[in-house]
């Protein structure tokens, strides 16, 4: 009998761009991953489908995650990844194009990223035919996905603040009221105090703005040269 290491190796497609997902697609609204690994089990005609589903930050993570996750006595260990704009997936045995896809396409229609779904099939003696495992593997990878808790993915810049002791307090009160800002660390020096903070990209430069006119241009906010990244509030959720 062929291990399920073995059976993972076929029918993999990998691959990273536009394919599935864009940079506006992501614009178009909030992406979401997954708070904690979840499974649901749902029989299809005698199939019996296994979807589980989990958070991971990066191929290796995911390819452990399949491993992991993936059932010796079933016959069908199909699954799909996708962290940023790195995706991959495979049909394991099953015909071309109706298990790994369906399922990287449930992961996108959802807007969830960085997560790892495996969806094992245990065959009940009824052939499903290509569209009927195309709508069972993709709708039990999305009824396992609807049924997580699943944590809202923020991109923020982060950001160096240098201020004075006598504005700080104004400096820290404003920015705590500005929606999405999280201070990331806090030292002193001899004339004040150096705040590096998280903020939501997208009103990044409104920030900026608001630290220097509270403050008359005493405060000085920068900008981290480097890209915009994600980032998962713990505080956020949807169920």
């Amino acid at each position: 009998m062929t291990s399920p290491h073995d059976r993972r190796e076929r029918g993999v497609i990998q691959g990273t761009g536009p394919v599935a997902w864009t940079a506006a697609w992501a614009l178009c609204g909030p992406m979401f991953t997954l708070e904690r690994t979840t499974s649901l089990e749902q029989v299809i005609k005698k199939s019996r489908f296994l979807a589980t589903a989990g958070p991971v930050a990066s191929e290796q993570a995911a390819k452990a995650f399949i491993a992991a996750h993936s059932h010796g006595g079933a016959n069908h260990n199909c699954w799909a990844w996708r962290v940023g704009q790195s995706f991959r997936f495979s049909d394991d045995g099953e015909p071309g194009g109706t298990a790994g896809k369906p399922i990287l396409l449930a992961i996108d229609r959802l807007r969830v990223e960085n997560v790892a779904v495996v969806v094992s099939r245990w065959f009940g003696g009824v052939l499903l035919g290509s569209g009927g495992l195309v709508r069972a593997y993709g709708g039990v990878a999305a009824a396992c996905l609807r049924a997580a808790s699943l944590v809202e993915i923020r991109i923020v810049q982060e950001a160096t603040v240098i201020t004075t002791f006598s504005d700080l307090a104004l400096v820290k009160a404003r920015l705590a009221n500005f929606e999405g800002v999280q201070v990331l660390n806090e030292s002193f020096t001899e004339a004040g105090a150096i705040i590096t903070a998280a903020l939501p990209e997208a009103a990044s430069q409104q920030i900026v703005q608001m630290v220097t006119d509270i403050t008359s241009g005493r405060a000085r906010i920068s900008l981290s040269p480097g890209p915009p990244h994600s980032q998962v509030p713990k505080q956020t959720s949807r169920t």
